[in-house]
This record gives structure tokens, sequence and C-alpha cells, in this order.
């Protein structure tokens, strides 16, 4: 290990791809966040209640997904990339510590957890980076200049200490997103060269990769710490077995042909990945948790009517989860999976009869047309794999 020059920050070409166990202990972090996002969102009563949680969830995730960024184009081995981890870290911590009242009392807390890590890490990068004129110091300045715009909307949003001001909150969302999204244009540097996207590395594919099975055991792990306080009916088990199934499908889904991020020749193709991956997984996680939120609630009451807001998690989750993986294809490479769509029909006719029947069995419902679309998947197994997707045959 050593500590760092502005030069050594920067991950040599022919370095390591592979993810550090600091990388992959701070992934695990982030499982406590999304169970509790998940619980949350099954305990809303209403929409604008589940909005809320999905906004704190978008700033969640845009801390890993920038995180992931940098320890993807600075080397990991280097203390002072370690140091900004640990930090990060330390806010995860106390972002998935304030969300079950972030909204009552713990908003203060929340944005700091948030804000600090972000700024943190803008200040020691552009220190380690100010010795050369360096166009990973430019590149640093660029973030840590957005980060500083947005923490103002995140602090004084939550400003008196208590409930947080929701519109100034979802402007400093909006703020983190755009920005990424337009590439950070900053005064006097303008904006992150296309070519630095195109730079990214094997590493950053692998990294989505891994949070995206961490996630998808979400899909498991909270109906398991409802089922661990209920009776073990029939109706409750089965429900419970769908959830794992289903956990197991949706990671059929992601992994088939792509698997997560490209390696390939293309750099334009590379780029697209390396910007577009925050947004499409986004709406992939967003899948992930609205559908453990389903089962929690279907593994609490199996039988019974089904409550629309049941209905949107049980149907709704699934079906995000197959829009974030669809988009993230068709926008990187063009593919468009047609047959995949075919498969929700049966599932769009059903939902409006699904409020008599009971949440065990709209959720086998959704299994079951899931279990089709993951066997369309199979089948088209003897079509030939275009040359520049990277990820094992589903």
């Amino acid at each position: 290990m050593t500590t760092g020059g502005s030069a050594e920050l920067v991950r040599r070409p022919e370095g390591s791809t592979r993810a550090t166990l600091l990388e992959l202990l701070f992934d695990v972090i982030f499982v406590a966040a999304l169970a509790l996002v998940s619980m949350l969102i099954a305990d809303r009563q209403s929409w604008a209640g589940i909005g809320q949680i999905l906004l704190l969830l978008m700033a969640i995730w845009w801390t890993w997904a920038i995180t992931s960024t940098t320890t993807d184009f600075y080397d990991p081995e280097q203390r002072p990339i370690q140091t900004i981890l640990m930090v990060t870290m330390l806010g995860a911590v106390a972002t998935a510590a304030a969300l079950p009242l972030a909204s009552d009392g713990h908003a203060l807390i929340f944005a700091v957890a948030y804000v600090v890590p972000h700024l943190f890490r803008g200040v020691v990068l552009v220190g380690v980076l100010r010795r050369q004129r360096h166009r990973a110091q430019e590149r640093a300045t660029r973030f840590f200049f957005w980060f500083l715009v947005s923490a103002i909307f995140w602090i004084v949003g939550a400003l008196p200490p208590g409930q947080p001001h929701w519109p100034l909150w979802v402007a400093a969302v909006v703020i983190d997103y755009v920005s990424g999204a337009a590439r950070y244009p900053t005064p006097w540097l303008g904006r992150v060269p296309v070519g630095q996207y195109e730079k990214t590395t094997e590493h950053l594919g692998e990294r989505y990769q891994q949070f995206m099975i961490l996630a998808l055991g979400d899909i498991i792990l909270v109906p398991t710490l409802e089922i661990s306080t209920a009776d073990f009916s029939s109706a409750r088990l089965g429900a419970f077995l769908a959830a794992f199934l289903t956990m197991l499908l949706l990671w059929q889904v992601y992994v088939y042909r792509a698997g997560a991020i490209l390696q390939t020749s293309s750099t334009k193709i590379l780029g697209r990945a390396a910007r577009l991956g925050p947004y499409t997984h986004l709406v992939m996680l967003i899948g992930v948790v609205c559908t453990a939120a389903g089962y929690d609630l279907v593994v609490s009451r199996p039988t019974g009517q089904t409550p629309v807001r049941w209905i949107v998690l049980i149907v709704g989750g699934p079906v995000v989860f197959l829009l974030g993986r669809t988009l993230f294809a068709y926008l990187v490479t063009g593919s468009l999976p047609w047959h995949r769509a075919l498969w929700l029909v049966p599932l769009a006719v059903a939902v409006p009869f699904a409020r008599g029947w009971a949440p065990v069995v709209v959720t086998l419902l959704t299994l079951a047309v899931l279990a089709g679309l993951v066997f369309g998947d199979m089948l088209g197994r003897h079509q030939k794999r275009p040359p520049f997707l990277r990820g094992r045959p589903g």
C-alpha cells in the first residue's frame, strides 16, 4: 500500500481490475439500508409516503454509484481512496440509521450523513491532486463543485431540525442526477470529457454486478424477517417460496447474455455503459425494493382481498426491474428483447381483476409470468451472442 501521489492516485491501465475487500465491505453496508427501504415502503399507507422513501433511496444509491465510479477511476489500493471509502461507509451507516425517522425528526442527520462523504471526497482528491496540473484534478473539481451546490439544498432543506422540506430535497436530488447526466459542466472547466468515461475498466462492471446480486437478496431477506415472527401456515409458506423463486428468476433476467456492465472494444459503447449505468440500475433497484416490500406484505397476510397498493408492489416491482434491465440493454447496445414484452400481456390483462384475489394468488401469477419470460430467454440461447457483450449465458 502506498500513500499515492497525484499521478499514482489514478488507476493504471495495467493495474488489477478486481474489487478490493474494502469495496466488498462497502457494499455490505448498503444491504441494511435496502432492507429498511423495503420495510418502510411496505409500512407506508400513502403514495406520497412511498415517494418520499424512494427519494431517500435515490440519495443512497447515488452515494454508492459515485463512490464506485471513484474507485474505478482512482486506485482503490491507495490510502487516500481507502480513507474516502471508510468515511463514505460511515456516512452510509448514518443514512441507514436515520432512514426510519428521516421524515420525522432525523432529517438533519440524514442530510449531513449524505453530504459529508461527498464533500470529504472532493476535498481529499482536489488536495492530493493539486501538486501538478492533472486532468484528474479537473475531474475531481467538477464533481466537488456540483456536490457543493446540492449540499446547500440538502442542509437547508433539513433546517430547522425536524421534518425535511421535501421540495428542497427533491431539488437536491435533481441537481445530483442531472449534473451527472450532463457530465458536470463547471465554470472555467467545462464538462468531463467523454473520453474519460470511455476509459472505464472491467472493475466498474464487476462492482455493479456484485451490488445488484446483494440487492436481489433483499427480496428474500425482508420476507424472512417477517415470517420469522409469524405462524408457518401453508399460504404464508407458499408466499415465502414465491419470494425465493422470484429472487432467482430476477437474477436470471439480470445476468442473461449481457450481465450488468459491458466489456467491449468499442469505446462508444463502453462510454455509454458508464454514463447510463447509474440511472438504469436505479430503475432496477427500485424494482427490487418494491418487490421485497410486496412480499413483506404478502407474507404478513397471504389471504383475503388484495389492496391496490399491494398489487402495485407485487406486480409492479418485477415489471420495473425488467424495464430497467431492458432500458440498459437497449440504450447501450440497441438490442430489445421483444419476447419479454409479450409475457407481460397476460399480467396486464389479469391485474384489473386482482383485487378480488388473495395476495398469495397474485404473487403466484407474477411468478408464473416471470418463469415464462425466463423460459423464453432460454429458448433464445441458440442465437449467436453479440461479440461485444460480456457475461455468462443465462
